[in-house]
């Protein structure tokens, strides 16, 4: 990058600081290395610390490795008040990006594993925007959620991580109301298929329901596994950088859309769900599970 470009990118940033919750690889890895080089000062979550080095071997001296379980109210608030310390006018913006997806159907499914779903993808987005509301109302900031768009387009097969999705709109609607008593903008990023790390560690999860000890109960969703593990291998989707570059705009733009549909697949599945009757579209989706 030459000089100029990137003394243009640092104004855009103009070192205001972003916490960034899961930033250990995927999405959050990539939201807190565009945005570092666009001249915020990131905060960037990790749960382990070797993780937080190799990220800081990549960026600025703005960059700030934080240790962060969004699952742990202690770590939550040790987090917190490392970013309050070295803040002195605010948190600009909140990007919660942590979550996870384990895969299967709802009767194949430990009860713990959706507990552990929703543990991070929900409770954990709220719990971190609880602890941190003080210093985005201090900055007149602004709160990022990454959502999905399995948040507003249902698939069979995937219903811990549909719901847990679903949550993330809903509490980003009502955020939104909420916070606008502040004049805090909040906003859900919805990316479809992105190549990350999280499809690798779901297709090891729909394995891992293949073991399920009753074999009579595992035949009759065959059809739902085997599609799955299908479309987990043979997906082709976007890079990262797309999910941050929106995220980008959420945090800067004068005026920030409520919603952002990420990749092509994400934004057909929006104009679907508009246009075409749910009879219909369930038809669709089980008509194509079954001819994979």
């Amino acid at each position: 990058m030459n000089k100029s470009a990137s003394a243009t990118m640092n104004r855009n940033g103009n070192d205001k600081s972003i916490v960034i919750t899961g930033t250990s690889t995927g999405i959050g890895r990539a939201c807190a290395i565009h945005l570092d080089r666009l001249g915020f000062k990131v905060f960037a979550g990790v749960r382990k610390k070797e993780d937080g080095e190799i990220l800081k071997s990549v960026s600025s001296d703005r960059m700030t490795p934080v240790l962060l379980d969004v699952t742990d109210e202690t770590s939550i608030s040790d987090a917190f008040k490392i970013v309050e310390e070295r803040t002195g006018d605010g948190l600009h913006g909140l990007v919660n990006n942590a979550g996870i997806s384990l895969g299967g159907p709802l009767e194949l499914v430990p009860v713990s594993d959706i507990q552990k779903v929703f543990d991070v993808n929900v409770v954990g987005m709220m719990a971190v925007t609880k602890q941190f509301i003080p210093l985005i109302r201090k900055a007149g900031g602004r709160v990022v959620n990454i959502g999905s768009a399995y948040g507003f387009f249902a698939v069979p097969g995937q219903s811990s991580y549909v719901a847990s999705k679903h949550a993330a709109e809903g509490l980003t609607d009502s955020l939104r109301l909420e916070f606008s008593l502040f004049n805090i903008p909040v906003s859900i990023v919805e990316p479809g298929v992105v190549e990350t790390e999280i499809w690798g560690k779901s297709a090891e999860t729909h394995e891992d329901r293949c073991n399920f000890k009753d074999k009579d109960i595992l035949e009759l969703y065959f059809p739902l596994l085997e599609s799955a593990k299908k479309y987990i291998h043979q997906r082709k989707g976007v890079q990262p950088v797309e999910v941050a570059k929106a995220v980008e705009h959420a945090l800067t733009s004068k005026k920030p859309k409520h919603r952002y549909a990420v990749g092509s697949d994400a934004k057909m599945a929006s104009l679907m769900k508009r246009f075409i009757p749910a009879r219909m579209m369930d038809y669709l989706v089980m008509e194509r599970i079954k001819k994979q």
